[in-house]
């Protein structure tokens, strides 16, 4: 008789979006090392996962794509400030409802006030942990 896989212990199970479904994300950050960790994270949780490497890139999205059930945006960003992607975010009849979890290492109040005035959802501050970013997801993705 073979050993049974070991379980992560760490990851919860995958969420349930319906039959067949999967939630997507967009990842908008510039540091590779971030990116690469998240998209590990977010996908070994059952959520597909886009990525936009600088402000610009995520504005072609936010533009011509469809919304996805959710966005994780650092704030400072090459080309389209994180800010600045939220006001279009907003402002898009589309995307207008899509939560946004600024992740970010912008730690002053002002940052973070600015970032909920703007319609941000939540503001998580880096390094974070990832199973508490995990539930803040998940948070967002059931609602």
């Amino acid at each position: 008789m073979s050993p049974e896989p070991a379980m992560d212990a760490q990851a919860p199970a995958l969420p349930v979006e319906g039959a067949g479904s999967r939630a997507r994300i967009l990842v908008v950050e510039d540091d590779r090392v971030i990116q690469t960790l998240l998209r590990h994270l977010l996908t070994r949780r059952g959520w597909d996962v886009d990525v936009a490497g600088d402000g610009r890139q995520a504005l072609r999205i936010i533009e011509t794509g469809a919304p996805p059930a959710l966005v994780l945006l650092d704030v400072m960003l090459p080309f389209v400030h994180g800010f600045d992607l939220i006001l279009r975010i907003r402002e898009s009849e589309a995307w207008a409802d899509v939560p946004v979890i600024m992740l970010t290492s912008k730690a002053q109040e002002r940052h973070v006030v600015r970032a909920l005035d703007a319609g941000a959802n939540d503001y998580v501050l880096k390094p974070f942990k990832p199973e508490e970013l995990a539930a803040r997801v998940r948070r967002f993705i059931r609602a």
